[in-house]
């Protein structure tokens, strides 16, 4: 395996929220634009809701949020965790969810 310090780290999260509608949907995926698109050493950002017609048994339905956020590096990705804007999405969002799940890899 390569030296992480030379690796992306993808940062994907799964949010569940306590009443999942069209409306409370919208209203997280559009903070995740607001809040967490511009950080410094994001390769790649993408956010939105669960693809209804996509429904084969091998996919995890359980979330109706998904953020990925791609990071030049671990130190991009530890910079980002405590960056004001990161912060402010957390306290304004996380009334409205019933689960979140967060999957770190590194990646080429």
């Amino acid at each position: 395996m390569s030296d992480a310090s030379t690796q992306m780290v993808v940062h994907n999260v799964f949010f569940t929220l306590k009443e999942g509608t069209a409306e409370n949907i919208q209203k997280l995926t559009d903070a995740c634009f607001k809040y967490l698109k511009d950080h410094p050493g994001v390769a790649f950002f993408g956010a939105g809701p669960l693809v209804p017609e996509l429904a084969r048994p091998v996919n995890d339905r359980d979330f109706h949020v998904a953020l990925l956020v791609v990071f030049k590096s671990k130190q991009d990705h530890d910079i980002y965790q405590t960056a004001p804007d990161h912060l402010k999405f957390i306290e304004e969002n996380k009334p409205t969810w019933d689960k979140v799940r967060v999957f770190d890899n590194y990646s080429k």
